[in-house]
């Protein structure tokens, strides 16, 4: 069957208002002392489903109701704006405004499309690209809705792939770069992988301006099972992948890739101990503050894994079990899983697998 639209006055009257008003004196104190803010999806206890804004002590500030199980997020140039999307094969989005007069807005991809969990916003904060699914077709499409007309949709444009993810807008404030993971799926049969035989996993550089494609790599041909997922840009411009693989278990497969201009798209193979702790699996992939450090996440083994972005090699393994979410902290990073931890606190829900940071306070 196909997805179901949400009700919009339903949802509305248990969501909140906008993510940064209605505070208690709490809650405010805390977050006028955070120098960055993070968002994360969450199951709560009773099996709902919703979003919440957490500040640099892992205080959770702020908690909004979502339709139903989130992903990952955009986050609006100016803080604006920050949307949660639903899991693939969900359809619909949240845009939680900054103001304190703002009202949240839910809006959904059409009857023959659905979300796959990642977006981008284009430079100005204008225009929010969506990773989409033409599930009839099989073919992946970014989906153009408009922030300044409550998100109203514009159009859309070729994925130039299948299964798009994790979206990126690049440094050049005009190029989106897309993972499309290459695993075709259609609602009807849930999250079922429909095409592992001939998946076609690449990586798309797309003028966002007018979705022509500028470049698209693919790995090896024996990689055609690892589905690239999610992404990460270093100080030097270089775009790091997380994969997944999707073939035999014991095939001895890199789950990371990386690509530079000079050398195009190129497996990174890993020592045996972070080999081993991802276990074939990058859930999550985040780059330090100072563009030096890769994170990646597994949720298989409960790991983070950081990398050196300048000579590839591996600076420490963490166990941590049901970690996926990682991002970017201070001169480190932060990590949740699905047992309730968040940073160093323990919270009483199952965080999803994305953490997005939304604020940095000027210094």
């Amino acid at each position: 069957m196909k997805p179901l639209l949400i009700e919009r006055r339903t949802f509305l009257a248990g969501a909140g208002v906008a993510w940064l008003g209605s505070l208690a004196p709490a809650a405010a104190e805390r977050l006028a002392g955070s120098d960055i803010l993070f968002a994360a999806a969450y199951r709560d206890a009773q099996d709902g489903y919703g979003m919440a804004i957490l500040d640099d002590k892992a205080e959770i500030v702020s908690a909004h109701a979502l339709p139903s199980r989130g992903h990952g997020f955009a986050t609006h140039p100016d803080a604006d704006w920050l949307v949660a999307f639903a899991r693939r094969p969900g359809n619909f989005a949240v845009a939680l405004p900054r103001q304190r007069t703002g009202q949240p807005v839910v809006f959904h991809t059409p009857p023959d499309r659905h979300f796959y969990g990642h977006g981008a916003f284009s430079a100005d904060g204008r225009i929010l690209c969506a990773a989409e699914n033409a599930f009839e077709t099989g073919d992946g499409v970014i989906g153009l809705y408009d922030a300044t007309d409550g998100f109203s949709r514009l159009g859309e444009f070729a994925s130039h792939g299948v299964g798009p993810h994790e979206i990126i807008l690049m440094p050049d404030g005009k190029t989106l770069c897309v993972a499309n993971g290459g695993i075709r799926t259609h609602p009807d049969q849930g999250r079922q992988k429909l095409n592992l035989p001939t998946m076609a996993p690449s990586i798309a550089f797309i003028e966002m301006a007018t979705g022509t494609l500028l470049a698209s790599h693919a790995l090896p041909a024996n990689l055609h099972r690892l589905s690239l997922r999610h992404m990460a840009v270093d100080g030097r411009g270089q775009v790091w992948i997380g994969g997944q693989y999707e073939g035999d278990v014991m095939d001895e497969i890199p789950v990371l890739a990386k690509l530079s201009a000079d050398r195009g798209l190129v497996p990174v193979d890993l020592p045996g101990d972070g080999a081993i702790a991802l276990g074939k699996y990058a859930g999550s992939v985040a780059i330090s503050r100072d563009g030096a450090t890769l994170a990646v996440a597994s949720p298989k083994r409960g790991a983070v894994v950081l990398l050196d972005t300048l000579t590839g090699k591996v600076r420490s393994v963490e166990m941590k079990p049901g970690t996926c979410g990682v991002q970017a902290c201070g001169d480190g990073f932060v990590s949740s899983s699905e047992t309730g931890r968040f940073g160093s606190r323990h919270h009483n829900v199952a965080w999803d697998n994305h953490i997005a940071a939304l604020l940095v306070a000027p210094s």
